[in-house]
């Protein structure tokens, strides 16, 4: 068997395995090892499962997922997020739908220590969602707004997803963080200005609130410094060049505990349970992580990134290439976690990137952000699905998806700038290099 054909029958194999609901890093773990044993022999593939695992799961750059992963827990159990509901809403009500637009805000502001956007739609879901409700918010706003919003825990660092692309790409993990800063603001700000021009189309979608005054809004402001204060230290050491972004993610957890203790919200038993927690997420991560990179060695010993290459990397202009790409990961982000479908399309992709000289900082922050989209998209959206299990029976699960085409639509547009402009991306990290 030609080694192209047995990838193209391993890649079908690997697809009627997730359709099987087969785990993710079983399904990569299984196809990569049978096509290594089928073209290599028994002696290779005994040396790659010695060696692949441990070579990439002690790659340096991965130790910060487990740190930011750490940081988001330990804020979370201290309680240093809880007012950011609070504080986006003492600020923003004066606008038209101001309770969603805050929700919007709240998650922008929980993307930005927990990296991931099923823990951000789960956490403003339990907060924002109710109290929009029970204000008189049409529910389908209500659930489409904290659905999509929680998908920027993907987009603003710290992400897992920038990480793991990061190490895949061997791109620096700071300018790829700072390169997605711009586009998670964007995001933010397109899905605040769509609910604005609806509410004002339709006031019925959202009764306006009372006026909070200036004394209330300092007050929250107040409650939340601990958490500015983590951000800063963060972003600030990265930018200003102080530590690395692997650095940063202990230098974010040092920092988030010290607040805690300080606050004496943190106690020995909720940093145990953020501890156990980091430890699941992190080996979940990591064995999706270490499958893809037994396919990719899969891939390289079959030359199939350089026959990919050869078939479309000079016949397709970049913008032509980031189209295709868009397509590729609009479809199966509406069947396959984010992780899974990145990890997989990553080894056939990034060559092509290189041939038609696209940043690898650019491409990174544009599938970040398909993925983000995939998580609000028919069928297999797992935010929907996040905020459907919260709401019980209030809601089903198609009212939760008819909730989110108007987001999805906001992301349209905010997709078409960052093709348009991708100065969007990479300007920041210009300035980090000057």
């Amino acid at each position: 068997m030609e080694s192209i054909d047995l990838i193209l029958w391993g890649l079908g194999i690997l697809v009627l395995l997730l359709v099987l609901r087969v785990p993710v890093a079983a399904a990569l773990g299984l196809v990569a090892v049978a096509g290594i044993y089928i073209l290599m022999g028994e002696r290779v593939t005994w040396g790659v499962l010695r060696s692949v695992p441990h070579a990439f799961a002690a790659h340096w750059s991965l130790s910060a997922i487990p740190m930011f992963l750490f940081m988001g827990y330990v804020c979370s159990a201290a309680g240093l997020t809880d007012s950011l509901f609070r504080v986006a809403r003492a600020w923003l009500t004066f606008l038209p739908g101001g309770l969603a637009i805050a929700s919007v805000g709240g998650a922008a502001l929980f993307s930005s220590v927990t990296g991931s956007s099923v823990a951000c739609a789960a956490a403003m879901g339990k907060i924002a969602v109710p109290a929009m409700i029970d204000r008189g918010y049409d529910s389908k706003l209500a659930v489409g707004t904290v659905a999509a919003a929680g998908t920027m825990g993907s987009l603003i660092p710290p992400s897992t997803i920038l990480l793991l692309y990061a190490v895949f790409a061997e791109v620096p993990v700071s300018e790829l963080f700072i390169g997605a800063i711009i586009p998670g603001i964007l995001t933010a700000v397109m899905y605040c200005g769509m609910i604005v021009l609806r509410t004002l189309r339709n006031p019925a979608l959202a009764p306006r609130e009372a006026g909070v005054d200036w004394h209330e809004r300092l007050a929250c402001l107040a409650e939340t410094w601990p958490l500015f204060l983590i951000v800063i230290a963060v972003f600030g050491g990265i930018f200003l060049g102080f530590f690395s972004a692997t650095e940063a993610g202990a230098v974010g957890a040092f920092v988030s505990i010290l607040v805690g203790l300080a606050k004496r919200s943190l106690g020995v038993k909720a940093l145990t349970k953020a501890a156990v927690e980091t430890v699941r997420a992190t080996a979940s991560i990591f064995l999706i992580a270490v499958a893809a990179a037994l396919l990719t060695r899969l891939f390289a010993f079959a030359g199939f990134p350089d026959y990919i290459q050869g078939l479309i990397g000079g016949n397709l202009s970049p913008l032509l290439i980031i189209i295709s790409v868009s397509l590729i990961y609009l479809i199966l982000g509406m069947f396959l976690d984010p992780i899974g479908i990145m990890l997989l399309t990553l080894p056939v992709l990034l060559p092509v990137f290189e041939t038609a000289d696209i940043s690898l900082i650019y491409a990174g922050v544009i599938i970040t952000k398909y993925l983000e989209i995939g998580l609000i998209t028919p069928p297999v959206g797992l935010n929907v699905f996040v905020i459907k299990n919260i709401l019980a029976d209030r809601m089903t699960t198609a009212e939760v998806f008819g909730g989110v085409w108007w987001f999805l639509l906001a992301d349209v547009v905010t997709v078409t700038l960052l093709i348009a402009f991708p100065a969007t991306v990479l300007w920041l990290p210009s300035l980090m290099g000057n």
